[in-house]
C-alpha cells in the first residue's frame, strides 16, 4: 500500500501504519460495517478489490448497495477438529491435483493465519466418577490417534497452520479467552480482526467486538489459501436493549429470548447490531452468550461494538497491556469505540425491555421454540403426543432395575442433563449459580434421579479452576456433574449411551425421554439418537431438572424432592441471589487462572507429544484407513472448466418439509452399528466399540456419503409414515431402499438427483459435508423455499445448484409429489446473468406436466464462478495453477 494511504498510530509500544476510516466512513455507519469497509478500503488500496467496492458500502443502506457484493480478506480462519479434518484432507488432496497438472503441491497452503482446536471429538461415555475425564480422553486417542496424527503432518507440512491439542476446551471459548486479538498487529500494520471460522458459533466472539462468523469448511479452504470472501453487503438490524435483567434471571434466558425474537422477525443474511443503554449492564461474557447463538437466530452475526468492557475483558483475561492499549487507542482513532450517545443508520430497529425477560427454556426440537419455565409442564404435555410415531402403542411407563434399586420411567423423564457447550460454560456468572444450586440441593439432602446420566463440560480448563477454588466442585460431584471432558460433547452429539436399562427401556418399551443441556442446539437425533425430546436450558435449571428427574413438573410451583426431615424443597429455595453470584465471581476469579491455562496452549499433554506423524509435503494416504481417505472430488478434473450445462432426466431422492437441519442431511452424533455407514464400518472389521461418530469420521468420504440423509428422525415425503435414511427408487418400481443404495442405483444409470425441501432448507451447522456428501451421491439440484445462509454457500462450494421457489409457491403448492422426472433448463443463460448483474436469475422447472419458475441462488458473481467450475476446490486450484503460469487466464479473473 503507498505511503500516503496511510496514517499512522502511535502508543506505547511503538508505530503502526493504519487505513484511516476518518473522513471516509459516515458518521452514522454502523460499527459492523466500517470494519467491512476498512478490510475492503484495504483491499482497494493494495490494487485487490474494485473502488466500487468502497463506494458501495460508504454509500451503505442504499437499496443499490445492499445488491453489491464486495470481497472480504479475512484475517484469521478458525477451525475445529471434526470440520478441519475433512478441510485438511481436501487440501492433502489438492496438492495431490496440483502436482497431477504439472505444479508445486507446496503452494497449496493457508496464507492467513489458521488456528484449529481439537474439541469436538471427546465423547461422555464414561460420566459421574472422579476418573471420567481421564478416560473420556484415553477413548478419544484410542479412537482418534489416526486422525491427530493426521493434524500433525498438516501442522508440519503446512505453514502458518496451528492445532491446539485435545483437552484445552471448547474452540470458541479458546478464542474468547486466548486466540482472539480484536486489532491485528502484523507487519507494521493494525487493522481489524476479522475471523472466519468452520463452526457456525464463530459468532461467539462478536461479544468482544471482533467481527466473525460462521463459513462452510470448503469456503474455509479457499480462504486459507488466501482467497478473499465474496459476500452481498448486508442490512445491519439494530437491537436496542433498555432496563436491567430482574433477580433470579440468567443469561440464558435473555439469549433464549433474543433467539426468539431475531427468528421470529427474520434475520437470515443480515448482521444484529446491539445498542442502547441496556448493553452497558451486560457482561462481556453475557454479550458472547449472546453472540454465540447467533445462527440459532438465523443472523449472520451478531455484533456488540468495542467499549471499556471489552477492554476490562481482555485484562481480565491476561493479554498483554501493550496489546490492549493497541487496542483501544486503534477503536478510538478508526471511530470503532461504541458510543451510546450516537445511534447508527440501522436497516431496522428491535428492542427489548430487559426487565421483561423470564425464567426460560427452548425446545423440544428447535432452539427459537422458547418457553417460559412457568409454561413448561404444560407445554411439555401438549408436545408429547405429537411427537410421538403415528400409530404408537407405546407404553406409558417402564420398570426398571438399577443399582439404587427398582424405578419406574414414564414419558419425559429426564435421561440426559448435561452442562455443556461454548455458549453458557463461558460464562461465570451461569455457572456459579449451578455450582451454588448444586451445593444448596446436596445441603438440603436432595440428589440427582439414578436415571439421569449427568455430565459437566467446561469450554475451558479456567471454569474448573474457579469452580474449585470456590469451593463448589466437590457439590457439582455430589450430584454426578463430575468433569466429563474440556470439549463440545453433549451439545454437538458425543453424548455417549444413555445408562443402559433406560437404552432398553426407550428401545423395547417407547419411552419418550428428554434430554436438558445448557447448549446452544436441540434439533431432532442431534444429541442422542435415543432421546425424542431436547430442552435448551441455564446451568442452574439443568442441576434442577437433574434433581426433578422429569419434564412433567412445574418448578416453580412443585417440589424438587423432600430434605431430610421430609420437608419439601423447592427451586427457590435453591437458588441464589445476584449478590451471592457477583461476589464469588469476584472473590474466585483472577487474570493469573487465564495466563496459566493458557501458557503452553499449542503444546499438549504426553499422549500429544508422543503422537509419531508422517512429513512430507504431499500425504502418503492409506487406502486400508477408515478415518482418512484421500476424496474423490478432484479426480479427473481438467485444467480449463466448461460452461454448466441444463440438468435433464433427474428423479427426486429425498422430498423434505420446512427447517431440515444439516443435522437431519448430516448427522454428527454416534454411528449406530445398524446403519449402512455402521455396516460398512464393521465390514472393515471395525469393531462395534469404535465405530466412533460420524462427526469423527468426516475425513472418510465412504462413511459420509453412507451417513447422508441418515437422521433417525428424518421424514422423506416419498415414504410418508417413516422414520430415518428411507427413500423410494424408481428404477426399481418404486421400491423402499436406503437413502444410499438408491442413490448408487441412480449414478450407476447416470441419472442426476434434485433434493426438494421448503423453508430454511439447511438450518444449523455449517456443516460442509451436508453438501459434500449430497453431490457424491449424485445430487445436482436442491430446490427449497429458503435456504440458511452457510448451507447455501457450501451447496455451490461443492458444484449443486440452490433453486428456490418462486414467492408464494411451494411444493405442496405446485402439487409436487416427488415421483416426477425433472428438467432443468436455462442453467447456463442464468449463471451469465448473475455474472452481469441482471439478476436475479430464473430457470424453467419441469417437473412431469408441471413446469415453473425458479430462482437460481447464485447471488454473487464468485459463487457464480464457483458454480461454472463445478465447486470451490477446482476453481482455487486452477487459480492457483493460473497464478504459477503466467501465460494462462485466472478463473474468474477475465
Amino acid at each position: 500500500m503507498p505511503e500516503d494511504a496511510a496514517a499512522v498510530l502511535r502508543t506505547s509500544a511503538g508505530e503502526h501504519r493504519i487505513t484511516p476510516l476518518a473522513g471516509v466512513a459516515p458518521g452514522r455507519l454502523p460499527y459492523s460495517i466500517r470494519i467491512l469497509l476498512e478490510n475492503v478500503l484495504r483491499g482497494a488500496e493494495r490494487g485487490d478489490v474494485p473502488r466500487s467496492q468502497v463506494d458501495a458500502l460508504i454509500d451503505w443502506g442504499s437499496p443499490a448497495s445492499l445488491r453489491t457484493a464486495i470481497d472480504l480478506t479475512p484475517t484469521r480462519a478458525f477451525l475445529h477438529d471434526t470440520n478441519g479434518v475433512p478441510a485438511l484432507v481436501d487440501l492433502a488432496a489438492m496438492r495431490d491435483a496440483m502436482a497431477a497438472l504439472g505444479g508445486d503441491p507446496s503452494t497449496v497452503g493457508p496464507s492467513i493465519p489458521s488456528e484449529l482446536v481439537i474439541d469436538h471429538s471427546v465423547i461422555a461415555d464414561v460420566f459421574g466418577t472422579p476418573d471420567a475425564r481421564e478416560r473420556n480422553v484415553a477413548l478419544e486417542y484410542e479412537r482418534n490417534a489416526e486422525r491427530y496424527r493426521f493434524l500433525r503432518w498438516g501442522q508440519a507440512a503446512l505453514d502458518g497452520f496451528a492445532v491446539v491439542p485435545p483437552g484445552a476446551g471448547i474452540m470458541h471459548q479458546v478464542n474468547l479467552e486466548h486466540l482472539a486479538r480484536v486489532v491485528m498487529a502484523d507487519d507494521g500494520w493494525a487493522y481489524p480482526d476479522v475471523c472466519l471460522g468452520t463452526d457456525s458459533h464463530t459468532t461467539m466472539i462478536n461479544g468482544l467486538g471482533v467481527l466473525g462468523w460462521g463459513i462452510g469448511g470448503i469456503d474455509a479452504e479457499a480462504v486459507m489459501l488466501g482467497e478473499t470472501f465474496s459476500m452481498l453487503i448486508p442490512p445491519v438490524v439494530g437491537f436496542r436493549l433498555s432496563g436491567a435483567l430482574r433477580e433470579g434471571v440468567t443469561a440464558t434466558d435473555l439469549v433464549l429470548t433474543i433467539t426468539q425474537m431475531l427468528r421470529a422477525h427474520g434475520v437470515v443474511g443480515a448482521f444484529v447490531e446491539f445498542f442502547g443503554d441496556g448493553v452497558g449492564r451486560l457482561s462481556l461474557p453475557d454479550r458472547a452468550t449472546i453472540s454465540n447463538m447467533s445462527p440459532e437466530s438465523g443472523a449472520t452475526c451478531i455484533y456488540f461494538p468495542i467499549d471499556e468492557e471489552t477492554i476490562r475483558y481482555l485484562r481480565f483475561t491476561g493479554r498483554a497491556d501493550a496489546h490492549v492499549e493497541r487496542v483501544e487507542a486503534y477503536a478510538k482513532r478508526q471511530g470503532l469505540w461504541h458510543r451510546p450517545d450516537q445511534t447508527a443508520d440501522y436497516t431496522e430497529v428491535i428492542e427489548l425491555d430487559l426487565a421483561t425477560v423470564s425464567a426460560s427454556l427452548a425446545g423440544p426440537r428447535r432452539p427459537q421454540d422458547r418457553v417460559a419455565l412457568a409454561a413448561a409442564k404444560s407445554a411439555y404435555r401438549q408436545v408429547i403426543g405429537d411427537l410421538m410415531p403415528a400409530g404408537s402403542t407405546a407404553q406409558t411407563r417402564a420398570r426398571v432395575s438399577l443399582p439404587q434399586g427398582e424405578q419406574v420411567l414414564s414419558h419425559g423423564t429426564v435421561a440426559i442433563a448435561a452442562i455443556t457447550s461454548c455458549t453458557n460454560t463461558s460464562n461465570p456468572s451461569v455457572m456459579m449459580a449451578a455450582g451454588l444450586v448444586a451445593k444448596n440441593a446436596v445441603a438440603a439432602g436432595l440428589s440427582s434421579k439414578p436415571w439421569v446420566k449427568t455430565t459437566l463440560s467446561p469450554g475451558s480448563r479456567v471454569v474448573t479452576d474457579y469452580l474449585d477454588r470456590a469451593g463448589l466442585s466437590p457439590y457439582f460431584d455430589r450430584l454426578g456433574f463430575a468433569v466429563a471432558g474440556y470439549g463440545c460433547m453433549t451439545c454437538i452429539g458425543a453424548s455417549g449411551p444413555l445408562i443402559t436399562e433406560v437404552e432398553q427401556a426407550v428401545r423395547e418399551d417407547g419411552i419418550a425421554v428428554a434430554a436438558v443441556l445448557s447448549g446452544n442446539r436441540n434439533f431432532d437425533g442431534r444429541i442422542n439418537p435415543d432421546v425424542r425430546l431436547n430442552y435448551l436450558a441455564s446451568p442452574p435449571l439443568v442441576v434442577a431438572y437433574a434433581l426433578a428427574g422429569t419434564m412433567d413438573i412445574d418448578l416453580l410451583t412443585e417440589p424438587l424432592g423432600t430434605d431430610r426431615a421430609g420437608a419439601p424443597v423447592y427451586l427457590a429455595d435453591l437458588w441464589p441471589s445476584s449478590l451471592q453470584i457477583a461476589e464469588l465471581i469476584d472473590d474466585n476469579l483472577s487474570a493469573t487462572m487465564f495466563t496459566d491455562a493458557y501458557r503452553d496452549i499449542f503444546t499438549g499433554d504426553q499422549r500429544w507429544r508422543g503422537l509419531s506423524a508422517p512429513a512430507g509435503a504431499v500425504f502418503d494416504w492409506d487406502p486400508d484407513s477408515t478415518y482418512i481417505r484421500r476424496p474423490p472430488f478432484l479426480d479427473g478434473m481438467r485444467a480449463d472448466a466448461d460452461e454448466p450445462a441444463d440438468i435433464r432426466g433427474a428423479r427426486v431422492l429425498v422430498q423434505l418439509g420446512d427447517s431440515v437441519t444439516t443435522d437431519h442431511i448430516s448427522p454428527a452424533g454416534a454411528i449406530p452399528a445398524a446403519s449402512v455407514a455402521g455396516r460398512y464400518l464393521s465390514e472393515q472389521g471395525v469393531p462395534r466399540r469404535l465405530l466412533n461418530t460420524y462427526a469423527s469420521r468426516r475425513g472418510n468420504h465412504e462413511v459420509m456419503m453412507r451417513g447422508c440423509f441418515a437422521n433417525v428422525r428424518l421424514r422423506n415425503k416419498l415414504v410418508d409414515g417413516v422414520e430415518g435414511g428411507v427413500t423410494r427408487n424408481f428404477l426399481d418400481g418404486g421400491a423402499q431402499q436406503s437413502i444410499f443404495d438408491a442413490a448408487m442405483a441412480y449414478t450407476a444409470a447416470g441419472v442426476p438427483l434434485v433434493v426438494v425441501g421448503g423453508k430454511e432448507y439447511g438450518t444449523g451447522s455449517s456443516r460442509d459435508w451436508a453438501a459434500k456428501a449430497p453431490a457424491l451421491l449424485g445430487v445436482r439440484v436442491i430446490l427449497a423455499e429458503s435456504f440458511e445462509r452457510i448451507h447455501r454457500a457450501n451447496l455451490i462450494g461443492m458444484g449443486i445448484l440452490p433453486l428456490q421457489f418462486a414467492a408464494g409457491q411451494s411444493a405442496e403448492g405446485l402439487g409436487l409429489t416427488g415421483t416426477e422426472v425433472f428438467d432443468v433448463v436455462g442453467v447456463a443463460a442464468a449463471a451469465r446473468a448473475v455474472a452481469s448483474g441482471d439478476g436475479p436469475a430464473e430457470v424453467t422447472v419441469r417437473a412431469g406436466d408441471l413446469q415453473f419458475t425458479a430462482v437460481v441462488r447464485l447471488d454473487t458473481e464468485r459463487e457464480r464462478e464457483y458454480y461454472r467450475h463445478g465447486g470451490i476446490m477446482p476453481y482455487v486450484l486452477r487459480h492457483r495453477l493460473a497464478a504459477a503460469r503466467p501465460d494462462r487466464q485466472q478463473p474468474g479473473r477475465s
